[in-house]
């Protein structure tokens, strides 16, 4: 009986073979591809370093009997045990940068990515941004995205988790970001100082029921950043009641809820929270500015 790898040789054949393999799969696409096409590239082609795009001169490319052995692997991997690709890879990507990932780190996904491109225009006006602060950062992927949007300012990328740290130094350092990206261990605020022109967040906020139900390319994931509670606002609760200390004036706090953002307009309802709209997919995501939060606080007190 021959083996798949005997009679697969090209980039095609593989395309071809991952395609039909994964649709047969009960897979969940939830990692950066939405459909069984785009996952099969997305392994093939970058389990040996090609594009994913302009590729065609590449399709029919005969490959090595190591290449074959590595990419079938993943294959199997990625339907067997429920992988996500990131992870098989050791690569995401965020606003069309690689992005070092590992299963210490959530596989870069935030709609934040379509805001940051668009210079978080209309809301940020004509305010310089001196100062970002990325709460929750896992891989880092947001601060580093904003760095190379406001490519002036100073970006601290911040996690309790000193595992995530180890992965967002490694990508501060993939992108030479080291004269302007830091990466501080913090519990939320906690060993925060100073003020900020924006604090973007994607921080856990996965309730208890969608915990038990989700999929199991999610369980590869660390708990740590998904899970924040019954109602998935445990870490939302504390940015938003610390928030206020380290906007400067015109500041803006832009924070990803996901599925929680019903539980947090009724845990909120005097607080003017906008919601985001996003053209590429993605919702959840509330914008306030500073002097909102700050009138807020103040008619509470």
């Amino acid at each position: 009986m021959t083996s798949p790898v005997d009679d697969l040789h090209t980039i095609r054949d593989l395309l071809r073979y991952a395609a039909s393999r994964f649709a047969a799969s009960p897979l969940y696409f939830g990692h950066g591809t939405d459909n069984v096409w785009d996952e099969a590239v997305q392994l093939v082609l970058r389990s040996v370093h090609l594009p994913l795009e302009n590729n065609n001169i590449f399709l029919d490319a005969r490959l090595t009997r190591s290449e074959r052995d590595l990419i079938l692997n993943r294959i199997d991997r990625r339907i067997n045990e429920r992988v996500p690709i990131a992870y098989l890879l050791g690569e995401g990507w965020f606003m069309g940068m690689p992005f070092n990932v590992d299963e210490r780190v959530l596989v870069p996904r935030s709609p934040l990515g379509e805001l940051l491109e668009n210079g978080l225009q209309p809301w940020l006006g004509d305010t310089y941004v001196q100062r970002v602060l990325d709460l929750c950062t896992g891989s880092g992927c947001i601060g580093i995205g904003a760095a190379t949007v406001f490519d002036e300012a100073e970006v601290t990328l911040s996690d309790i988790s000193e595992d995530a740290l180890e992965v967002a130094e490694s990508n501060i350092e993939l992108h030479g970001l080291q004269g302007r990206v830091q990466a501080v261990r913090s519990d939320v605020f906690a060993n925060i100082e100073g003020r900020y022109d924006v604090i973007l967040s994607n921080p856990p906020y996965v309730d208890a029921e969608d915990m038990a139900d989700m999929p199991d390319e999610y369980r590869h994931e660390p708990e740590l950043g998904l899970a924040a509670g019954e109602d998935g606002l445990d870490i939302a609760h504390r940015i938003i009641e610390g928030a206020a200390d380290h906007l400067t004036e015109d500041g803006l706090l832009i924070v990803e809820v996901g599925n929680s953002w019903g539980a947090m307009d009724d845990a909120y309802p005097d607080l003017p929270l906008t919601w985001l709209e996003f053209e590429s997919g993605g919702d959840g995501v509330f914008l306030l500015t500073a002097r909102d939060l700050r009138e807020w606080q103040a008619k509470r007190s």
